[in-house]
């Protein structure tokens, strides 16, 4: 059975919003044979399709995206964001010195002269996001689908939507 994937603007546009004010993210790699996941904090640039982190060489993450480069970046606050895709190391020193800040830079201990300091650029693919709403209106709903008062699948709270990001216009 194949999944329906959205492409429509909308869709990308709700996964940059859902996204934007969770500071920190769970970034998944593939280690051997099995998952791992760690908590990476979110750059404050605008969402483009492409997601950026910073780490160091001397890590596991970044062994583990050298030997297969498929990952997943989760986020969960009011609402949830699952995003695949391929990551890559970039070593931009400009983009480096933008994105690090006083809180990265004692995390990691370094600084944007660290030749150890990479950024990891993921090209998304897909995301699935999960909004949540309000238990009264989550309540109500499920009553008006009772009664068979509804049903518009895009008025249920806690919407779920399936997006391709591939396409997505990159800056």
């Amino acid at each position: 059975m194949s999944e329906h994937l959205t492409t429509d603007p909308e869709a990308i546009e709700t996964v940059r919003e859902l996204i934007k004010d969770i500071d920190t993210a769970m970034l998944t790699t593939i280690s051997g044979e099995r998952l791992v996941s760690r908590p990476m904090k979110t750059q404050e640039i605008e969402f483009d399709g492409d997601l950026w982190f910073l780490t160091k060489k001397d890590t596991s993450k970044y062994e583990d995206i050298l030997q297969d480069p498929r990952v997943n970046v989760s986020y969960a606050g009011k609402s949830y964001v699952s995003i695949s895709g391929t990551a890559e190391f970039v070593d931009d020193p400009a983009r480096k010195k933008e994105m690090l800040n006083k809180i990265i830079e004692k995390i990691l201990d370094t600084s944007p002269d660290d030749p150890n300091l990479l950024l990891i650029k993921i090209h998304t693919e897909t995301a699935e996001y999960w909004e949540s709403g309000s238990a009264i209106k989550m309540v109500t709903h499920l009553l008006k689908k009772a009664v068979g008062k509804t049903s518009d699948p895009k008025s249920e709270p806690g919407l779920n939507e399936k997006v391709d990001l591939s396409h997505a216009p990159k800056s």
